[in-house]
């Protein structure tokens, strides 16, 4: 299951993002979202947990909390509807 966490601090690291959820299960993959001209954080990542019992384990009980100072956000990551979008690419 792909989860999406919201309202990271901009100093946070991948392994520091990692470190939350392992608490909770397996992660498969863990990913920031960067600024493409600093590198750093823009307060967002993914998490990737195969066994969806611990992603919602991990969701239930980190949503909420505080992170570095910062009230973290966790929710199902769900796909972007780009394709079938009556309003994309509608120039």
């Amino acid at each position: 299951m792909k989860l999406l966490v919201r309202n990271l601090t901009r100093n946070t690291s991948e392994a520091d993002l990692k470190a939350l959820f392992v608490a909770y299960g397996t992660v498969q993959s863990c990913t920031l979202v960067l600024d493409k001209d600093t590198g750093i954080c823009k307060g967002f990542g993914f998490v990737e947990m195969p066994k969806p019992g611990e992603a919602k384990s991990a969701m239930k009980n980190l949503n909420g909390s505080d992170v570095a100072g910062s009230k973290i956000r966790v929710k199902k990551s769900e796909p972007l509807k780009t394709q079938g979008n009556s309003n994309a690419n509608s120039e």
